[in-house]
């Protein structure tokens, strides 16, 4: 999440705004310290036009 977030040079603000979650959360999901739920992954894959798959890391093509 955050290296697709810092290719676009968009602030975690930004971001947990843009998905309707508190910057703390955002923050955990980053950090890996808490898991998002699966609506979340799937705004935060069409926000960026890539897959869930990718996302979780079993796929390398972003779609």
């Amino acid at each position: 999440m955050r290296s697709l977030r810092k290719e676009r040079h968009i602030r975690q603000e930004v971001m947990a705004e843009a998905l309707g979650v508190s910057i703390s959360a955002y923050r955990r999901y980053e950090l890996n310290e808490r898991e998002p739920a699966a609506p979340f992954l799937v705004d935060f894959a069409d926000y960026f036009g890539v897959s869930t798959d990718y996302l979780l890391g079993r796929r390398d093509e972003r779609l």
